[in-house]
């Protein structure tokens, strides 16, 4: 799995290839952790004006702080509050924050990009010309509304023409179609230098298991809205009489929720790596046509395949020490899914796959299709009220077919060179400081230390942008045929995918535009790459205090480094192999800490007058890169003092700077609803706890600011939290 800061909807899936168009969870390449969300908020309307941020002359506007509260009680609601209540959420989004500031950047950038190749003749063919009519064609509305959905009519018959699983089988490895079981090539965890494809499955058209199986009063009335949605998505697609075909498609979904693990477990890499050949992996679910899917999906030679979701047997959960709580998190994986397929009346496949179509491309379909997806996602699910520009959706559906084209014409002109040199020094100076918390390590074993030091000499940095960009060679689009560019875009990468197969990775490979607001971490290559668009305020500025910069940009690096060390990276060597070097003994010592850093997680309970709270366990990984990141940096900046005091700048300290940048990097509010499906499905904290949460395990941050018993945020220092 990749660790990044912002776990981004549309750029993970952009790395989720399968020969559907609704992948399987099987990656192409690795599977990225990113930094924080961005494409979850809608852009504002045109002439709808977005939130502000200043950043005063030094890199932070003490203006800004809200002295009305103490910085011990809540750290966040001191250097974010008053923005927060200056600045309510536009009805266009569901969460605002720093990121989406810099997104509206990056978009505004890129458009000037795109107006300039739209304005000038381009050489047929070209990247240029693809970015011009791909742009275009999605931006034409009219020209979408006027054809209806006869563009989506060839392929809503092959799915009602099916006569059986097995056609169907054959419909989930073709481009544009939704797949309910699919391949996609990964790296091998336990072997770096070999791709190889990996089984996965989908079935639910809610965002997690949970919203179809805890009871609740906010589930109830999602699940009402939700089935009122399909049965209207059916009616467009044809059906006379849709609510009852609207009732078996939920009842599907409902056991493929029970199937579905728990994203907790999801996260473990012991019991998610399972390696089968060809015979083990069609003995799950003998009575599942896979050798149909397999020779369709053009993997019928493949000899051997990844499968995460794969029950462990009880003699592996002994060996494992799984509890009975873990194992609850575990359903039957794919084995049940495909038995479940062999069992679910083919009527009720093809409506779910009729829906999803529709649902997958809404955005170049009819308006009403667009309307009525945005409705439920957007407005019941997330909060928003209005649907977002259409040259805003524009951008991003370029960037998702041609992104490199543009990344390479964006990272040539608004990344400086200076810009680059000030990050490879930040990223020495906290290679060093990770390096001498190695050694300081008192927890840690000399065995594992060895190990550890080895990881961090191979951790490899990219920053801005790849020294090779993508030319799509072979990838047509069409001037006025924006579906048929979507389902073009997906066959290309599948064939691109496959042509991976036997071939050593390209290390020299992004899994992010330069343009995206975001940050990674890969454990299979151990690298961390931070993209062009992240480095500006409030996170990195040349001329910034350097205080402000390691608290900001310094955190995310630190962060990005953390994750090598995190619950579940430890688990991969510095050859990127999937591997347990650790000592029984420090593996233990490391675990007690990350359960007492769970612990004051689950104790973050922003909703429901406290009674939904964050899952600290699955939020781990991400914690423990905050808290590390945090540290590291403070490690570092004080570093670079070379020994020395830092200024005072408007009364404040180095130290008090440099904790005021790690909070304003995270300034953001949300929408009740947004807040929620976040704190449901996303490995990362709100952005709340992002700041309080590591704070409070700083001892320098108890200085800096004289936080003392009693205040809210206090922990004593034997309950903080140490890691690196």
């Amino acid at each position: 799995m990749i660790r990044s800061l912002i776990l981004a909807g549309a750029s993970a899936a952009a790395l989720a290839v399968s020969a559907s168009a609704f992948a399987a969870p099987a990656a192409s390449g690795p599977a990225l952790d990113k930094l924080e969300h961005t494409s979850d908020a809608a852009a504002p309307a045109e002439g709808s004006a977005a939130p502000e941020m200043t950043f005063g002359a030094w890199g932070f506007d003490p203006t800004t702080l809200d002295q009305s509260v103490k910085p011990g009680d809540d750290f966040f609601a001191f250097v974010n509050g008053k923005w927060v209540n200056d600045n309510p959420i536009p009805p266009e989004y569901t969460r605002y924050g720093a990121f989406n500031y810099l997104d509206e950047k990056s978009k505004t950038d890129v458009k000037a990009l795109i107006d300039e190749l739209v304005s000038k003749k381009q050489k047929p063919g070209s990247g240029e010309q693809r970015i011009v009519d791909a742009y275009n064609a999605y931006l034409d509305t009219a020209a979408i509304d006027a054809k209806g959905l006869a563009p989506a009519y060839p392929y809503l018959t092959r799915i009602f023409q099916a006569k059986d699983l097995t056609e169907l089988n054959q419909l989930f490895a073709l481009p544009g179609y939704p797949g309910l079981v699919g391949a996609g090539i990964a790296i091998d965890d336990k072997d770096p230098d070999a791709y190889i494809p990996s089984m996965g499955f989908n079935g639910m058209g809610l965002p997690d298991r949970d919203m179809y199986l805890v009871d609740s009063e906010q589930n109830r009335e999602i699940q009402a809205k939700y089935k009122d949605y399909l049965a209207w998505m059916l009616g467009k697609a044809g059906y006379a009489d849709p609510k009852p075909a609207a009732e078996a498609i939920y009842a599907f979904e409902h056991k493929v929720a029970e199937i579905e693990w728990a994203r907790t477990a999801l996260r473990n890499s012991d019991i998610t790596y399972h390696k089968l050949s060809r015979a083990e992996l069609e003995a799950l679910a003998p009575d599942y046509p896979l050798a149909t899917l397999l020779d369709a999906s053009g993997l019928g030679k493949a000899e051997y395949f990844l499968a995460p979701q794969i029950p462990p047997s009880p003699e592996a959960a002994q060996k494992l020490g799984l509890t009975q709580d873990q194992l609850a998190e575990i359903g039957g994986g794919l084995p049940a899914m495909m038995k479940l397929l062999t069992q679910t009346p083919l009527p009720t496949l093809s409506a779910f796959m009729a829906v999803r179509f529709l649902a997958s491309h809404a955005d170049v379909l009819p308006s009403e299709i667009d309307q009525a997806n945005f409705d439920f996602y957007g407005k019941v699910l997330n909060g928003a009220q209005e649907q977002r520009p259409r040259w805003k959706r524009a951008i991003e559906a370029t960037e998702a077919q041609l992104g490199e084209v543009l990344g390479k014409a964006y990272a040539e002109r608004f990344f400086p060179a200076a810009s680059k040199t000030s990050m490879q020094d930040l990223v020495a100076n906290l290679r060093k400081a990770l390096g001498q918390s190695l050694e300081e390590n008192s927890w840690m074993s000399a065995e594992t230390k060895v190990q550890a030091e080895a990881k961090l000499d191979s951790f490899f940095p990219k920053i801005g942008y790849p020294d090779k960009f993508e030319t799509y060679a072979g990838l047509a689009i069409s001037p006025g045929d924006p579906l048929g560019n979507e389902i073009a875009s997906t066959g290309w990468q599948w064939k691109k995918d496959l042509s991976r197969l036997g071939n050593p990775p390209d290390r020299g490979e992004w899994f992010m535009l330069p343009q995206t607001v975001n940050a990674y971490y890969n454990p299979s290559f151990n690298e961390i790459v931070f993209p062009a668009a992240i480095l500006q305020q409030p996170f990195f500025g040349a001329s910034t205090d350097m205080a402000v910069n390691y608290g900001a940009i310094g955190g995310v690096i630190g962060h990005e480094m953390g994750h090598g060390f995190d619950d579940q990276p430890p688990k991969y060597d510095a050859k990127g192999r999937l591997e347990d070097w650790w000592t029984e003994a420090d593996r233990k010592a490391f675990d007690a800490k990350g359960d007492k850093l769970a612990a004051q997680y689950d104790a973050f309970c922003p909703l429901d007058e406290g009674k939904t709270c964050v899952n600290g366990r699955l939020t781990l990984g991400e914690n423990i890169g905050d808290l590390s990141g945090l540290s590291l940096a403070y490690r570092a900046y004080k570093m670079s003092l070379g020994g020395k005091e830092d200024k005072v700048i408007d009364g404040l300290t180095g130290d008090q700077r440099f904790f005021l940048g790690w909070a304003q990097a995270w300034r953001s509010t949300s929408r009740p609803e947004r807040l929620r499906q976040k704190m449901l499905t996303d490995p990362h904290s709100p952005e709340k706890f992002r700041v309080n949460g590591p704070l409070r395990n700083v001892d320098a941050w108890y200085k800096a600011f004289d936080v003392k018993p009693g205040d809210k945020l206090y922990l004593p220092p034997e309950e903080r939290v140490h890691i690196w």
